[in-house]
């Protein structure tokens, strides 16, 4: 007899910095794991697997991240009570915000979504430890100016080869971004924050592994005075003809909202 399935979104969020990303790795602790781990704890002897909605690199947290829940033949009958008993049961850093139930032809990988990753840094003197899990701390002084300027280069549809690790064969990347702005940092306080720090915004419907954090390291070089505005734009339209290296920590990076269409 063949058996029912039934179909979840689940909405997540995260602190990445003691994970090793979010894919499930032997001998790793990462969110998919401990999210697995869980759902096994509550839901003994039900079949069941989970499917993201992308991959977090380690130590990259997440304000509105997104799982897809398969489970064989057993329905969520209430989905407040599941929600609660999920949350009593995972670590503190990790905590689900909504479920709804979706059909079968819902597919969280390649159904159309926008991402708005967020990248948070300060420059110019040590922060206190207690800010190293949310925002990348710059020693050195950084021309802000010219790095805001360099963020509207990113706009539109570009070939990224230059913005990822060595691509697998027939790897789309040619990839649209629909925002990129640097803007202060007004969406998370703390008394352990430095004065002022800085948001790197970017929105778009899919990014390749290191992308975001490679046009943070090369904007960070350009504020250090190591990459002119001529190699950004030179990045961009002659894909592979500058090797930008710099790769910035995963630490400072949060993926803010994730929408399906």
């Amino acid at each position: 007899m063949r058996q029912q399935r039934f179909y979840y979104l689940i909405n997540v969020q995260y602190l990445g910095f003691r994970f090793s990303g979010w894919q499930k790795q032997p001998g790793q602790k990462t969110i998919e794991g401990m999210i697995t781990k869980t759902l096994k704890f509550i839901m003994p002897n039900v079949q069941f697997k989970i499917l993201g909605a992308g991959r977090t690199d380690s130590k990259v947290s997440a304000l509105d991240a997104a799982f897809e829940l398969f489970i064989n033949d057993v329905p969520i009958k209430d989905h407040a009570v599941f929600l609660e008993l999920f949350n009593e049961n995972l670590p503190s850093d990790i905590r689900v915000t909504g479920i709804k139930q979706v059909d079968e032809s819902f597919n969280i990988i390649k159904d159309p979504k926008t991402k708005e990753y967020i990248y948070l840094f300060s420059f110019g003197s040590k922060n206190h430890p207690f800010s190293a899990p949310f925002i990348t701390n710059i020693l050195e002084n950084l021309d802000l100016q010219a790095m805001v300027k360099a963020t509207s280069f990113f706009v539109g549809s570009h070939d990224f080869t230059s913005y990822t690790v060595k691509a697998q064969k027939n790897k789309q990347r040619l990839r649209t971004i629909e925002v990129c702005e640097i803007r202060e940092n007004t969406l998370f306080k703390a008394n352990f924050f430095p004065e002022k720090s800085y948001a790197l915004h970017i929105k778009g419907k899919g990014f390749m592994r290191y992308q975001i954090r490679m046009i943070m390291g090369a904007l960070i070089q350009l504020g250090k005075g190591e990459l002119s505005m001529n190699d950004i734009e030179e990045s961009l339209s002659s894909p592979g003809s500058l090797k930008l290296t710099s790769v910035a920590p995963g630490s400072g990076l949060m993926l803010h909202s994730i929408e399906f269409r």
